[in-house]
């Protein structure tokens, strides 16, 4: 996959090489209409760091193995470098990407509880400790007395 600027929606300026060749085009041709991003060469890293495969005379590198990403979540991935340390007898080396969770607030845990904001500090007075414990008797009391085909909130 190389540096053409036609194809800078899908890739970026950090390829190994200079020119795609066909299988680079294929993983663009592939890449493009789902909206993906080849992540591999957005980061700016040694070419020791970014090459994948070694030819066996160990003179030939190149850029084999790549990360795609949807293009909505591209900005998740931090990082993606390879390391030849990962030793498995093979010329391939592991490809490692760091990536930022995102968990998304669920909306009804966000909301209170009818409205109220609980406040627990008010437990510590004896007062609305004790009045606390008799509704809350009171409540499991009738809901012992409920008949399985009864209405739960009716209590």
């Amino acid at each position: 996959m190389g540096r053409e600027n036609i194809l800078k929606p899908t890739i970026g300026n950090e390829s190994l090489h200079q020119d795609s060749n066909d299988n680079g085009v294929r993983i663009l041709n592939f890449a493009t209409p789902k909206n993906l991003v080849v992540k591999n060469t957005i980061f700016p890293h040694r070419n020791i760091h970014k090459y994948t495969w070694t030819s066996p005379d160990g003179k030939t590198h190149n850029q084999i193995h790549h990360i795609l990403i949807d293009r909505r979540w591209h900005s998740s991935v931090l990082d993606v470098q390879s390391f030849r340390g990962a030793d498995y007898d093979t010329d391939h080396h592991l490809v490692v990407t760091e990536v930022r969770e995102r968990l998304a607030v669920s909306t009804k845990a966000a909301q209170r509880f009818d409205g109220e904001i609980f406040n627990l500090r008010k437990l510590n007075e004896l007062k609305v400790r004790k009045q606390y414990q008799i509704e809350t008797t009171h409540k499991f009391a009738t809901l012992e007395n409920l008949t399985d085909d009864e209405d739960i909130n009716r209590a």
